[in-house]
């Protein structure tokens, strides 16, 4: 990440939707501040491992905001083998995005300051999951994590399970405060008889798509990042010369943890109260640690109905 000076924020913690008719393709953005920040503070990450979930959540949220079931959730999780990183899990339901890490933390020491994402993860894999409340169906794709960063391996997914032309973009930006700002783009091709009708075969070299990615290839990541520049405006660089571009609501975007006392609650009483005091401490008391949000929840073993 990158310094700059303090940041104003006008358009931060939103996702925006935009097509283009005229080249059937679709677009989103999505930027990331305080949302951000509240999730990677509750865990003190090492610069490495807080640049990796930053990317990771912005992924989320912009692959997450595409659901049009707003009771819908993504998923995205890595599967690894012997990398720095032993697990990545972010969510998106509903506007509410929530992510962790867990990684050898003396592996990261040994290694460089800014890993490589094969010595982040191995040979390893991204899977992204979506579930849909409204008709209960799932919907996963796993792709090797390749490439330089996770925005490319979530460009992979969307050419190989999806088999639609995919540009993904992300920029990251730290200021002297340690605050964090993180954006994206996401940019599909959608050929004729997407909507209502059967859809086409998808051409990577369709001339339609190679100019709204070249065009989507301009933008420089500390754009993406700048939250003093507003959606509009960015879209409006990107695509002036467009004959139509259709600017679509936006959603705000929130730190969104699930966890309940009521929900531990619930779960540990399920177990018999033998197993519920071979977890408790030496005064009685459960501590069930949210792996999401690191909120501890204390609770007596033997007061649980």
């Amino acid at each position: 990440m990158s310094e700059t000076p303090d940041l104003a924020t006008p358009d931060l913690d939103r996702a925006l939707g935009f097509t283009i008719p005229g080249r059937h393709a679709r677009g989103r953005v999505v930027r990331l501040g305080p949302t951000l920040d509240a999730i990677l503070s509750a865990h003190a990450y090492p610069p490495a491992i807080e640049k990796l979930l930053a990317e990771a959540l912005t992924l989320t949220a912009l692959i997450g905001a595409t659901l049009k079931d707003p009771a819908g959730q993504l998923t995205m999780q890595t599967q690894t083998q012997d990398g720095i990183v032993t697990l990545l899990v972010c969510d998106w339901r509903g506007g509410e995005v929530r992510g962790y890490v867990q990684f050898d933390s003396e592996k990261l020491a040994a290694g460089p300051a800014d890993p490589t994402l094969f010595a982040l993860f191995g040979p390893g894999y991204l899977a992204i999951t979506f579930d849909l409340a409204s008709t209960g169906e799932r919907y996963q794709g796993i792709v090797p994590l390749d490439g330089d960063t996770l925005a490319e391996a979530a460009q992979s997914y969307f050419y190989q399970s999806e088999q639609i032309p995919t540009l993904v973009r992300v920029g990251l930006q730290k200021a002297a405060d340690g605050t964090c700002v993180a954006g994206g783009l996401l940019l599909q091709h959608l050929p004729e008889g997407e909507e209502g009708r059967e859809r086409l075969h998808t051409k990577l070299d369709h001339p339609e798509w190679e100019h709204v990615e070249a065009l989507g290839r301009t933008i420089a990541v500390e754009e993406l990042a700048d939250a003093t520049l507003p959606f509009e405006t960015l879209i409006w660089r990107l695509f002036n010369e467009e004959s139509e571009v259709r600017v679509l609501e936006g959603q705000g975007v929130t730190r969104g943890c699930r966890c309940t006392l009521e929900h531990i609650r619930s779960v540990l009483a399920r177990f018999p109260l033998e197993q519920r005091l071979e977890m408790a401490d030496a005064d009685g008391v459960i501590a069930v640690d949210c792996a999401f949000c690191s909120t501890v929840f204390p609770m007596k073993a033997d007061e649980l109905a």
